[in-house]
C-alpha cells in the first residue's frame, strides 16, 4: 500500500499536525531517552541470563549454537530456493556472450534516430 518514505512522511505530517513544531523536538528527545532505557535494561536481563547459566554450569553459547546452525542452513535452503540459477551450470552463457559481442561488432552502437 504505502513504500517506506511515504509511511514515514505520513507519519511525521501527522506529528507535526498533533503536537506543533515547538513539541516535537521534546518528543525525540524523550523517545531517544526511552530507547536507551529499554536497551539498557534488555543488556541488564541478557547478562544476568548468562551469568545465572554460567554459575548453574551451563554454556549458553553451547545450546544457541545448534540453534543458530539450523538457522543458517534455513537460510542457506531458502536462498537456493529463491535463487535456482546458482544451482544450475551456466554453460550455454559464454556462447551466448560470443554472440552477443559478434553482433554488436558488426552493428555498433544503435543511434535512435529522428
Amino acid at each position: 500500500m504505502f513504500d517506506g518514505f511515504s509511511e514515514v512522511l505520513l507519519i511525521l505530517v501527522v506529528v507535526l499536525m498533533l503536537f506543533g513544531s515547538k513539541e516535537i523536538p521534546d518528543i525525540a528527545r524523550f523517545l531517544g531517552k526511552t530507547m536507551a532505557q529499554l536497551k539498557n535494561a534488555s543488556n541488564e536481563l541478557k547478562s544476568e541470563i548468562q551469568n545465572s547459566a554460567k554459575d548453574s554450569g551451563l554454556d549458553i553459547n553451547e545450546i544457541t549454537g545448534g540453534i543458530s546452525e539450523e538457522i543458517n542452513k534455513a537460510k542457506d535452503g531458502m536462498n537456493k530456493m529463491m535463487n535456482p540459477t546458482d544451482n544450475i551450470d551456466l554453460g550455454f552463457q559464454n556462447p551466448i556472450d560470443k554472440v552477443k559481442e559478434d553482433i554488436e561488432s558488426i552493428t555498433g552502437p544503435i543511434k535512435r534516430q529522428r
